[in-house]
């Protein structure tokens, strides 16, 4: 079993001058994560999918002897918060790179996607920010390469967002102790790929816009709510029982199952916002008139339209490859776009 212990970073170090620059994509979920507890582990074991075009480009300029201090620009633009944030997170972290604090950092990043899109940009942006400081580490202390370096490098990104540690991997990926080998709550690992159906290899995601303001309860504040939620514990039981008919869904290639369990993860997220206390509800009008319109499509065509939904009002549209995509797109556009804000969408794909 891994520990914390196996990440500890070496005392010697030989620092200089350094520019790094790391792309890491963002992920979506489809069996759920809401609900940890200390030092970010997950109270349930999730599995996502990776994104290939909603990704943030990060780089960090490393200026060796200078007194520590984080100086970060997004777009351009400097966020003095976000600077004491990742100031905070670097600290935190200093035990598994000893280094960390021995100079300055300019942090200058950008997102592919609007922001508040309900595409997640934490998860993409630590796993950038994780991706870079492994890269200084190995010219620091020569300490990891390859696959070591990227288990790291999910572990970091996960104590700065907890789903960002699935970014660090393609295609499927799962974190938590769950049934899948070798996964972790420390990190997350990838999918076995020979364990998965064809038709789950080549998806569209397109994220509708439904609202792209700012949520009035963030995904911080929720998770904290499960703390006191008293469906909590039943949640995380269901969440890691879904584990096993989502293994024999993969295998199987059966997507009438596969449709109806992550509608369901979706929607129980939602449930557990509107059970918490205070109670709160992140979904739009359009959000739900969405939701209904593609269920009327799905009843009417059969085709492989689904959905599932962040923790926001925005609806990730699924659908595979599979020689109908051409008409659900079609009805994507000519049905479902004015729920949107600005007729707003984002148009990507999972495919490894």
């Amino acid at each position: 079993m891994t520990t914390t212990q196996e990440f500890l970073g070496k005392k010697e170090a030989s620092v200089n001058n350094r520019t790094v620059s790391e792309s890491c994509p963002s992920n979506i979920a489809l069996i759920k994560y809401w609900g940890k507890y200390d030092n970010q582990i997950p109270a349930n074991p999730s599995i996502s999918y990776t994104l290939n075009q909603c990704r943030t480009n990060t780089t960090i300029e490393f200026l060796a002897g200078e007194p520590f201090s984080v100086q970060t620009f997004l777009s351009g633009n400097e966020e003095v918060k976000f600077a004491e944030k990742i100031g905070k997170y670097f600290r935190n972290i200093e035990q598994y790179l000893p280094w960390i604090l021995q100079g300055k950092y300019i942090i200058r990043t950008e997102n592919t996607f609007p922001h508040s899109s309900g595409i997640a940009s934490s998860a993409s942006g630590f796993g950038a920010i994780a991706k870079c400081l492994m890269s200084l580490d190995e010219s620091f202390s020569g300490e990891m390469t390859g696959e070591e370096s990227l288990r790291k490098a999910s572990f970091l990104a996960r104590l700065g967002s907890g789903s960002a540690c699935r970014s660090l991997y393609d295609g499927l990926v799962v974190w938590g102790e769950s049934q899948v080998r070798g996964s972790s709550d420390l990190f997350a690992v990838k999918y076995p790929d020979e364990e998965i159906h064809e038709i789950f290899k080549d998806f569209n995601d397109w994220v509708l816009l439904i609202h792209e303001g700012q949520k009035s309860v963030s995904s911080t504040v929720g998770h904290g709510l499960m703390n006191t939620h008293p469906y909590a514990d039943r949640r995380f039981q269901e969440a890691r029982e879904n584990f096993g008919p989502m293994k024999e869904i993969l295998a199987a290639g059966d997507m009438e199952r596969f449709i109806k369990l992550v509608e369901h993860e979706a929607l129980t997220l939602h449930a557990m916002m509107m059970m918490s206390d205070p109670a709160f509800i992140l979904m739009k009008t359009g959000t739900l008139e969405v939701i209904n319109k593609i269920w009327d499509f799905r009843r009417e065509t059969g085709l492989p339209l689904f959905f599932t939904l962040d923790a926001g009002a925005n609806v990730h549209l699924l659908f595979p490859n599979d020689g109908s995509e051409d008409r659900i797109s079609s009805f994507i556009e000519t049905e479902l776009l004015q729920y949107t804000q600005k007729n707003g969408i984002v148009k990507d794909v999972m495919k490894f």
